[in-house]
């Protein structure tokens, strides 16, 4: 059966609608699955398919499994037989296996409780769409999804659904979160009027041509591989093997680059506690290499975020690229990469210079840190040691992120990087990806979530047309 024919039926089922209050896809679902999905019983497990099997999708699945919370039920992967699925596939050859997510949820909805997506970022918005109209709760990856619109429809679903959110940024369970929390709180983080965040790593790209004139012209599919169901709503393409296995990241067409990557494992605790919502402006300050494919060699980005309440306007200057290394305060001292750190593409993080990670400047205080659950630092050591004893105390984790969230399916806590929380995080990616995209500055309007300075960027906060077949998720 074609792709789009499963597509129209398993919407038709649904009677997909417009709801022009709201801007968001309207679905018919059974009454199980209804706003305010029950939790699933404290006693059982919860029931979860694996959407995305291979390299990272793998790793989170293993996570999930590794805390005894959850059943598998299901496994999706568009290349079951492919090397890199098959570690999964052997873990659970018993539990029914899809090549397309809609198939399996025309199939199993009613067995499934939750789902995982560790897919592309291209692919994020359709499963995760999907996957709440069924009342399924839903862990995504980072960042949430492709286009800022994108994200705007997921926050919204995540209230018409009611269904449990997580965003894969495992730093938001970890030291770095509970003691943001705790020293804003006690007054210790005030006043923060700049933060330079910087991922300067080699990244996939480092290598490629940027005066390439066209895409990468189209190769043979391997056997395995459901290419139609990879590509999901983006326009034809037609397969490169550059465009698959973590290459996808590359392309502005189907990833994000290293600021959607690691922004949210670098960012994320300072845009929550300090309640930095949008930016006002965003202005590629310098794009090394800039061409209309993929993303720049290095990138320096300006993010200016307003006054809110008592708080300061607060600059953020995102740096990626190995020759953009920010310069940091007198007496940093050393940059380390914190042990907790996850593998990066199946290998440890290699040190460098400067490590990811960020400086944050207020106006009286200034902190170091890494990224994910790297704990803050103030800055210079004898500054810290006058502190010390008065530094508050923060609690710590009561559960990794893998465990929060099928704990909050359970109903015994709530998710600590929900769409509510994550998807403005990701908005900001989204407008500082199309700054470097279109190398130009960008006017925000925070209230009416438009582009006042170019229509043309405004436009293309909501992107392409989906491909036929496609069109019911994005239907506006």
């Amino acid at each position: 059966m074609k792709s789009e024919d499963i597509s129209r039926r398993s919407f038709l089922k649904r009677a997909f609608a417009v709801s022009a209050a709201t801007a968001i896809p309207s679905f018919w679902i059974p009454s199980k699955a209804h706003a305010g999905v029950p939790f699933v019983s404290a006693n059982d497990k919860v029931r979860i398919a694996f959407i995305g099997i291979g390299n990272r999708g793998g790793e989170i699945a293993k996570e999930l499994y590794k805390t005894g919370l959850c059943e598998v039920v299901a496994l999706c992967d568009v290349d079951m037989g492919a090397a890199h699925t098959q570690k999964l596939i052997s873990m659970f050859p018993k539990v029914p296996r899809f090549k397309d997510f809609r198939q399996m949820f025309d199939q199993m909805a009613d067995k499934i409780d939750a789902v995982t997506v560790g897919v592309p970022d291209h692919a994020h918005f359709p499963i995760t769409i999907e996957a709440m109209a069924h009342g399924k709760h839903v862990y995504v990856e980072k960042p949430m999804a492709r286009t800022f619109q994108e994200i705007e429809l997921m926050m919204k679903a995540e209230k018409k659904y009611g269904v449990v959110t997580q965003m894969g940024n495992q730093g938001h369970s970890e030291a770095n979160y509970f003691q943001f929390k705790a020293w804003k709180e006690a007054g210790l983080i005030k006043d923060v009027t700049a933060i330079t965040a910087h991922m300067n790593s080699p990244r996939r790209w480092h290598k490629w041509n940027p005066n390439m004139m066209h895409m990468p012209m189209g190769e043979a599919i391997p056997d395995t591989l459901d290419w139609d169901t990879w590509l999901c709503a983006r326009p034809f393409h037609e397969y490169n093997h550059d465009y698959h296995l973590g290459q996808w990241r590359c392309w502005y067409d189907f990833g994000m680059g290293a600021l959607g990557d690691w922004g949210a494992h670098i960012i994320d605790t300072a845009h929550e506690f300090l309640e930095l919502g949008l930016p006002t402006e965003v202005n590629p300050l310098y794009l090394k290499d800039h061409n209309p494919f993929f993303f720049p060699m290095s990138s320096r980005i300006l993010f200016k975020f307003p006054e809110r309440k008592d708080m300061p306007a607060v600059d953020i200057t995102w740096y990626d690229g190995l020759d953009n290394i920010p310069a940091v305060p007198a007496e940093y001292g050393v940059s380390e990469i914190d042990p907790n750190v996850p593998t990066v593409a199946g290998g440890k993080l290699q040190a460098m210079k400067l490590n990811p990670g960020k400086e944050i400047y207020t106006k009286t205080l200034t902190f170091k840190g890494g990224s994910h659950g790297s704990t803050l630092s103030v800055i210079p050591d004898q500054i810290a040691k006058d502190l010390n004893p008065t530094l508050p105390e923060y609690q710590k984790s009561p559960s990794n992120h893998y465990a929060n969230f099928l704990l909050a399916c359970q109903g015994k806590e709530k998710t600590r990087s929900p769409f509510s929380v994550a998807g403005p995080l990701s908005q900001v990616f989204c407008l500082g990806v199309l700054a470097q995209r279109m190398n130009r500055k960008i006017v925000f309007d925070r209230d009416q979530k438009k582009i006042v300075n170019d229509p043309v960027l405004n436009e293309m906060l909501i992107g392409e047309m989906p491909r036929k077949g496609w069109e019911q998720y994005y239907n506006i």
